[in-house]
């Protein structure tokens, strides 16, 4: 067993919502009186808002209902209660749907995960570390942190919360690689600040990130045509009317086929319709059942899933703020957005705009566009993960790091440890938040990021539990 300092020492390498809460929620587990150094690596200025919640922009909404968002899973309301102590409603009177449920803006979640986090920065407890880690390397059974401005840490317990990669360029796209016309990645605070009100826009892709697009556009004051394409054409879904609990078994008959799972699906549809229900409540009990059912089918069959099924899961689970869902319907009704299922064949730069030539489904010709602005949404490169950051390909070349066999984020085991490229667990190296949904499956919604946090915090308690019994059975030394 590897020995460690008498004040251990963990590193977090990610202060976004995962790395913060994990942070947040190893404060709790280990009480005051542990002494325990807990240090985020994160570049922001705060933690907890990470890529998802640091949005600048009004129109990027929290696309679930303010109730069901919590940084703690036994107080499902506390964001709900953050904002009506902090009276946050009164000035966005957008926040509330038609029958008053609360979907603010997301920074404001933002906001709340940073006022929950900052007492216990300022406490000592949690060590905030604004910079990025540039490499890590095993010493002599730690791990040493190299940060980008020299600095070093020395960490007995490392948790990986980075982000997800940005989206793989499409190669049809290459062409304009350089080009400012071609946003690569919206995420960017300033990504649409170069499209002008009339533009004519292609985006490439249509899941949330795309609604999130053409909502900004629009509150902007965007009035050109946008076309939003992807290769089955299914937009983003809302929230049903009428608030259903969850409906279907999917655990009590083990389900190790994916087919099979898929004739599941379909057959609890047809009874939730012949009883009234949508088939929102039907996708709730898959996605809260979702991590049992994953672990009983074999790898093969998650990686058809992943492969197969994936767009048609996210388009169903990934449901956006009715807010937005209100802008979408309107640009159709108008005129000004239309949905394809279609791909790029080729582009070019015509003059000053961008002539784009489309291969849409179910055609034999192609459809030529002329766009002053082409948006790439594809969703993470999920793939690129260990190439995404200097550290990250460091400990793939050091062979401590693999990606995950069903190619949706890093390998780890049951209890989120890191496992190498020879199927070997590092013991001391934590896989946290949506990195670890291909061994954990359902793992992308907050609900689900929130739960796996405490997880990896309880996990991490009991190594370190473990280690301090052992320091102090007499012998040891």
């Amino acid at each position: 067993m590897r020995k460690f300092e008498p004040v251990p020492v963990v590193a977090i390498i990610g202060g976004g919502f995962t790395g913060g809460a994990v942070a947040l929620h190893l404060t709790r587990v280990l009480g005051a009186e542990r002494p325990v150094r807990i240090v985020v690596f994160e570049p922001r200025a705060r933690l907890g808002a990470g890529l998802a919640y640091d949005t600048p922009e009004p129109a990027h909404r929290i696309n679930v209902p303010a109730f069901k968002m919590s940084l703690y899973p036994d107080e499902p309301e506390s964001f709900a209660d953050y904002l009506i102590r902090a009276d946050i409603l009164a000035a966005d009177p957008g926040a509330c749907s038609a029958d008053g449920i609360a979907y603010p803006r997301r920074s404001v979640f933002g906001d709340y995960v940073a006022a929950e986090l900052t007492p216990r920065v300022a406490s000592g407890a949690i060590e905030h570390r604004p910079k990025r880690v540039c490499k890590v390397a095993r010493s002599k059974g730690r791990w040493t942190l190299h940060a980008e401005d020299g600095e070093t840490l020395v960490a007995d317990v490392v948790v990986l919360a980075v982000s997800h990669p940005a989206p793989s360029l499409p190669k049809a796209l290459l062409a304009l690689s350089s080009s400012p016309k071609l946003v690569t990645d919206s995420t960017r605070a300033d990504a649409l600040d170069g499209i002008a009100p009339t533009d004519r826009v292609l985006i490439v892709g249509n899941g949330l990130t795309a609604a999130d697009v053409v909502a900004a556009l629009t509150e902007r004051g965007h009035r050109g045509p946008v076309i939003s394409i992807s290769r089955h054409g299914l937009r983003s879904r809302g929230h049903p009317a009428d608030a259903q609990d969850p409906f279907g078994d999917f655990l009590s008959e083990p389900i190790t086929r994916a087919s099979e799972l898929l004739r599941r699906i379909r057959r609890t549809l047809r009874i939730a319709r012949q009883q009234g229900l949508s088939w929102h409540p039907v996708i709730d009990a898959v996605r809260a059942q979702g991590q049992q059912i994953w672990q009983a089918l074999p790898i093969g069959e998650r990686r058809r899933i992943a492969r197969l099924a994936r767009a048609y899961w996210d388009v169903h689970r990934f449901r956006i703020a009715p807010q937005v869902e209100t802008v979408l319907d309107q640009a159709v009704e108008d005129g000004r957005l239309e949905v394809l299922a279609a791909s790029i064949a080729s582009v070019a730069m015509d003059g000053r705009e961008i002539r784009a030539e489309l291969r849409q489904r179910g055609r034999d010709a192609l459809r030529s566009i002329l766009v002053d602005a082409i948006v790439v949404t594809t969703g993470p490169a999920h793939g690129e993960i260990l190439k995404s950051q200097p550290f990250l390909s460091g400990l793939e070349r050091a062979g401590v790091l693999t990606l995950c066999q069903t190619g949706l984020g890093i390998a780890c085991d049951l209890q989120a440890r890191a496992v190498d490229e020879n199927g070997r667990v590092e013991p001391t190296l934590f896989i946290a938040g949506p990195l670890a949904r291909g061994t954990f499956g359902e793992l992308m919604g907050l609900p689900q990021v929130t739960e796996h946090a405490v997880f990896v915090a309880r996990q991490i308690e009991t190594l370190l539990s473990r280690h301090e019994a052992s320091r102090l059975q007499p012998g040891a030394g």
